[in-house]
C-alpha cells in the first residue's frame, strides 16, 4: 500500500514580473523571491511558509553584495526551516536538481513542507549600476560572470568567455554532424524559437509577450544584431529582466489534510543526472552530450513511459544547440513546442533560475490537461544536465527517493578525448568554430578548434582584416567543419587559421 506520508506532490508555485521605470524602486533578488514564494503560498491555498522544514534558493548573480540568501529569506518569510541552502554556482539545471532533492527528502521522511526559489533582477541591478558610473546597462551585465574556470587566460586570449562564445561550437558541429546546410540549421532554430515566442504570448508570465517570425529570429538587423555564428540576440537567451519564480513541495497525506484540491496535486517522478567533463575543451566531440543522452533517457525509462506518453517538455533554451541534442535524443517532433513557459529568449532568461519558471508553467499546464511532463535542465558551458517527470498520476510505490546520479554511464558512452595542446602548430582541419562580434555587428574575429595531424585538439583565429577566411566560416557556401588548414603562430603569441583549399589548376592554395 501506498504511503501518503511519502509521495511528494507540488502544491503551489508563484513568479513575478518586475518591470520598474525607476530602477531605484525595483525589487533585488530577495525581494523577487520572496514575493515569488508568496504567491505560491496563496496558490497553495495560504499557511504553508511558517511550517517550511526546508528552504532551498537558486544562486544568483544580479546582487552578489548580499551574500547568501536562504536565512535572510527565511526571516521575511517568518519561517524557521531546519535546511537552508543555496546552490554553489549558478547553472541552469539547479532548479530542478533542488526540486528532486527536496522531493527525495519528503519521500525518506526527512521533511514534510519544502520550498524551492530563485531571483535574478538583473535589469534593475545594470540600470543601477549604470547611473552611478555615468555609462550604458549593457557595460554592467552581470552574465558574463559566468566564465572559464579551466585554463582561464588562456581561452580568453581567444574570446571563449563565457556560454554565449561556446555553445556556438557545439552549433556548427552539430549541423555539420547531422548533414544540414547552414539555412537548413538556421530554418531548425527559427522555428524551435518562432515556437517558443508563441508560448511566451500567451503565457502571463514571460518577459516578452509578442510572437516572433522565423525570419525575424534568424535574420540580422540594427535589434537583432549578431552574437556569435551563428546566433543573434534573439537566439540567445534574455537576461536582461527581474524575474523571480519558486514552489512548495509536501507530502500528499500533507496537502490533502490542508485541504489542497485533487485536481491541483502534481506529483513528482523519478529523474537523472549527469554532466560532462567541466573543461569543454577537454570532451570527446562538440555534436552531442553523452549525459545529456543519458538524462533523458533514462529518465523515461525510469517513469516507464515513452516520449509519445509526454504531453509537455521543457527542453532547455540558453541556445538552440540545446533543445536541437535534446530534441534528437527523445525523437521530439520540431512542429510540437518544446516549451511550456516560453524559452530563455522570449520567457526570460534569469540565469539559473529559468527551470523553477519552468516548473510553474508545467504545473500550470498539468492542471489544465494532460498527464505527463518532462523538465529538462542544462548548466554550464552544455555542462550539467538533470531530467525530471511531472505527472498527475501518483507513481508506484516506492518510487522516490532514488539516487538520480548516473555519471558512470554517461562516462562509460563518452568516446576518446583528444589531448589539448596551448600554441600548437601545423596541418590540421576544423572540427568547430565560430565568430565572435562586436556590438556594432563588426566581426572581431574567428575561433577555431582544431584537430592537428597527430590528433591533438588546439585553438587558433582568423583575424576579422582576413575577410575571406571569416567569410568562409559564415557564408554557408561550403561547410567549414571538416575543412583542412594551417595553424601557424602569428604576432602576439596568437595561433592563427590559414585554410587551404584547391585552386583553378588543381593544387592546393593557402588563404590568410
Amino acid at each position: 500500500m501506498k504511503d501518503a506520508n511519502r509521495i511528494p506532490v507540488i502544491v503551489g508555485v508563484g513568479q513575478v514580473n518586475d518591470r520598474p521605470e525607476d530602477p531605484l524602486r525595483g525589487l533585488d533578488s530577495l525581494g523577487l523571491m520572496e514575493a515569488a514564494l508568496r504567491a505560491a503560498d496563496t496558490d497553495a491555498g495560504g499557511g504553508w511558509l511558517s511550517r517550511l522544514d526546508s528552504l532551498a534558493v537558486v544562486d544568483q548573480l544580479s546582487f552578489r553584495q548580499m551574500g547568501p540568501l536562504p536565512l535572510p529569506l527565511a526571516e521575511r518569510l517568518g519561517a524557521r526551516p531546519r535546511i537552508l541552502e543555496q546552490t554553489a554556482e549558478a547553472h541552469g539545471h539547479s532548479p530542478v536538481r533542488l526540486l528532486h532533492e527536496a522531493a527525495n527528502r519528503i519521500a525518506s521522511g526527512e521533511v514534510e513542507v519544502a520550498a524551492v526559489v530563485g531571483g535574478e533582477a538583473l535589469r534593475t541591478a545594470a540600470r543601477r549600476a549604470a547611473l552611478a558610473a555615468g555609462d550604458a546597462p549593457s557595460a554592467h551585465n552581470a552574465a558574463t560572470s559566468i566564465g572559464v574556470q579551466a585554463h582561464a587566460a588562456y581561452r580568453r586570449r581567444y574570446g571563449l568567455n563565457s556560454p554565449v562564445d561556446v555553445y556556438p561550437l557545439y552549433e556548427n558541429a552539430g549541423r555539420a554532424a547531422y548533414g544540414q546546410t547552414l539555412a537548413e540549421a538556421q530554418r531548425e532554430s527559427g522555428e524551435i524559437w518562432s515556437r517558443f515566442s508563441q508560448v511566451a504570448a500567451g503565457n502571463p508570465g514571460a518577459w516578452i509577450r509578442e510572437p516572433a517570425s522565423v525570419e525575424a529570429i534568424v535574420t540580422p538587423s540594427p535589434s537583432n544584431r549578431p552574437i556569435a555564428f551563428p546566433y543573434c540576440k534573439r537566439m540567445v537567451a534574455n537576461s536582461a529582466v527581474n524575474q523571480g519564480a519558486g514552489f512548495l513541495v509536501t507530502s500528499l497525506a500533507k496537502a490533502r489534510a490542508h485541504g489542497v484540491p485533487e485536481d491541483r496535486l502534481v506529483y513528482v517522478g523519478r529523474g537523472v543526472a549527469a554532466h560532462e567533463p567541466e573543461d569543454f575543451l577537454a570532451r570527446d566531440g562538440y555534436a552531442r552530450s553523452p549525459s545529456m543522452a543519458v538524462s533523458l533517457r533514462r529518465t523515461l525509462e525510469l517513469n516507464g513511459l515513452t516520449v509519445d506518453a509526454l504531453d509537455f517538455v521543457e527542453l532547455y533554451s540558453c541556445f538552440p544547440c540545446v533543445p536541437k541534442m535534446a530534441r534528437r535524443v527523445l525523437g521530439w517532433p520540431l512542429e510540437k513546442p518544446a516549451t511550456v513557459f516560453g524559452g530563455l529568449t522570449f520567457g526570460g532568461g534569469p540565469i539559473a533560475n529559468y527551470m523553477s519558471h519552468a516548473v510553474v508553467s508545467m504545473v500550470q499546464r498539468l492542471r489544465e490537461q494532460g498527464r505527463h511532463g518532462l523538465l529538462f535542465g542544462n548548466g554550464g558551458f552544455a555542462t550539467h544536465n538533470h531530467s525530471l517527470v511531472l505527472t498527475r498520476e501518483p507513481p508506484p510505490a516506492g518510487a522516490l527517493p532514488q539516487s538520480f546520479e548516473h555519471q558512470a554511464e554517461a562516462d562509460a558512452a563518452r568516446g576518446p578525448v583528444p589531448p589539448f595542446v596551448e600554441g600548437a602548430t601545423g596541418p590540421g582541419r576544423i572540427e568547430t568554430y565560430t565568430v565572435l562580434y562586436e556590438r556594432d555587428g563588426s566581426p572581431r574575429f574567428g575561433v577555431i578548434v582544431g584537430r592537428g595531424a597527430s590528433g591533438v585538439r588546439f585553438l587558433a583565429k582568423v583575424p576579422a582584416h582576413d575577410t575571406a577566411g571569416i567569410d568562409f566560416l559564415c557564408d554557408g557556401k561550403e561547410e567549414p567543419v571538416g575543412s583542412e588548414g594551417h595553424a601557424v603562430a602569428g604576432p602576439g603569441g596568437d595561433i592563427l587559421w590559414h585554410r587551404t583549399s584547391p585552386s583553378t589548376d588543381g593544387r592546393v592554395r593557402s588563404s590568410s
